[in-house]
């Protein structure tokens, strides 16, 4: 567990420093992007957590505003993508949107994931599979802090997606014949 909360760590580091580098250096939309993606990140951990202490209250209810504001800055620079002409960063934000709504929908649904399992294994496995696909164009086109963003951001989201299947779903790996993440 100890080694988790280092890797886990070490992702969010990374992730805010490549947010600092894109507030720097980026366009307005990778900026506002690469921000409201980490406030995103780090409000789920928050809620997952540490859910008990933010359920009621004042922090309750500034953790849905920042969130709804976080995704509005997120709908915002996939926007500025489309406007800016740069559609690798915008498909990149559609398909990061459809994760988490899958998501969301794994985590307040597991009954009706649970009924349609090979669906919702096979819209996250395409989903994945585009992200990583992306990663790789921009590896090959030479835009190597972009396809490096890309896949640090993949790996934190899969590893969010063990968990949450862990956490919602136990069992799911034995079923499977695969061992339980630790």
């Amino acid at each position: 567990m100890r080694a988790y909360w280092w890797f886990k760590a070490a992702i969010f580091a990374l992730l805010a420093w490549n947010s600092a580098v894109f507030v720097a250096t980026g366009t307005l939309s990778e900026a506002l992007d690469a921000t409201a993606w980490l406030v995103l990140l780090v409000l789920f951990e928050l809620e997952t957590g540490f859910g008990d202490r933010f359920r009621g209250g004042g922090a309750a209810v500034a953790i849905h505003g920042t969130r709804l504001a976080a995704a509005a800055a997120v709908g915002a620079a996939a926007i500025g993508y489309v406007y800016e002409n740069e559609w690798l960063d915008a498909v990149n934000s559609v398909l990061w949107i459809a994760v988490v709504a899958l998501l969301e929908i794994e985590v307040r649904h597991p009954g009706a994931v649970e009924r349609h399992r090979a669906r919702f294994a096979t819209v996250a496995a395409t989903l994945y599979a585009g992200l990583g696909a992306l990663a790789l164009v921009w590896w090959w086109q030479g835009e190597w802090f972009d396809a490096y963003d890309a896949a640090l951001w993949l790996i934190a989201l899969v590893t969010i997606e063990i968990i949450v299947l862990r956490i919602s779903r136990p069992g799911v790996y034995a079923e499977a014949g695969a061992p339980e993440p630790r």
